[in-house]
């Protein structure tokens, strides 16, 4: 009995160790795999925590307007946001009366008759034409050094003889478009690849990137022509502004064909429109998928609705 338990006991220790260089050798795969796993399982479980959080249902349509009337008051206070306000309701205001104008709203402006090149009306159209001219020289000169920049770099990406060169050229574009525009690959990008300025999918500069999505979800690359699109649009709304303002200009009131005036604002204003459109429609669809950062004052009127909701529960009868 006593000699056999060494040999037992010895015979159970080379099984051990055989069965555990065996779990060693067969079993790493499958511990790969399961940490794999793991780590999906949590980062799917945190990815379903920050879209529930972020997929909140609407606020009341009251708490809305006064959220947003609050935003614009503290944006209104600042230097640019009070420039801007003051340009838009010019715009807006001669506009109108331009609009007016030509509709014959105002019968008493007709003397001798509405279309006589001296009467009121006709005078007043050319001032407000003038004015509305000189306010749209505003943004189409204005932002003129900007949109060449953007159009310098479109020819570095288009027409670039090496790959490099043209990936410089979207990468350059990307970073000064990051609110809207994202780059093949960027949707895959890992941690410390946003870090690497050799990535064609990173901005240049790398400072330039994204900032990481609130859902956990990385919006898809943005086709490459709506790129174009928004950059021939903003040089064709110079080049229109520019033609307007040489008639303007160059021509009074008694030389000028009718005909410019109407054409070259029309052309300005739409091409400028549809790169303000694809430039909102593409922002919005980045912010729909990646999520926008929640304001203080929709913070904390959740937190106040939260609170009203619960105390109504606690006073629900069972």
């Amino acid at each position: 009995m006593d000699r056999d338990e060494p040999n037992k006991s010895t015979t159970e220790n080379t099984s051990y160790v055989k069965l555990s260089s065996q779990s060693a050798v067969l079993g790493a795969d499958s511990i790969d795999a399961a940490h794999t796993l793991r780590a999906q399982r949590s980062h799917d479980s945190s990815e379903d925590q920050l879209l529930s959080a972020h997929h909140l249902p609407p606020l009341p349509w009251k708490i809305t307007i006064a959220i947003a009337l609050r935003r614009f008051w503290r944006w209104f206070l600042t230097p640019i946001g009070f420039l801007v306000t003051i340009y838009g309701l010019n715009v807006v205001a001669w506009g109108g009366m331009l609009f007016l104008l030509i509709c014959n709203a105002a019968p008493a402006m007709c003397h001798p008759s509405c279309n006589d090149i001296n009467s009121p009306r006709r005078i007043w159209i050319e001032i407000d034409s003038q004015i509305l001219n000189a306010l749209f020289c505003v943004t189409g000169f204005g932002l003129a050094p900007w949109r060449f920049r953007d159009l310098y770099w479109w020819v570095v990406w288009r027409c670039g003889r090496t790959d490099e060169a043209r990936s410089v050229g979207i990468r350059r574009l990307a970073g000064i478009h990051r609110g809207w525009y994202r780059l093949p690959g960027s949707d895959s990008l890992a941690g410390s690849d946003s870090l690497d300025s050799n990535n064609p999918a990173v901005p240049i500069p790398p400072s330039r990137m994204p900032d990481p999505p609130l859902t956990g979800v990385y919006a898809p690359p943005t086709k490459p022509w709506k790129m174009s699109f928004l950059i021939w649009c903003n040089i064709w709304n110079t080049i229109f502004q520019a033609c307007l303002a040489g008639c303007m200009w160059g021509l009074n009131r008694y030389n000028r064909p009718s005909w410019t005036t109407g054409l070259f604002i029309a052309l300005a204003f739409i091409v400028a429109g549809m790169a303000g459109w694809t430039e909102f429609s593409e922002g919005r669809r980045v912010k729909k998928i990646e999520g926008a950062p929640m304001s203080e004052e929709e913070r904390r009127a959740r937190a106040q609705m939260s609170e009203k909701q619960r105390q109504l529960e606690m006073h629900e009868p069972c």
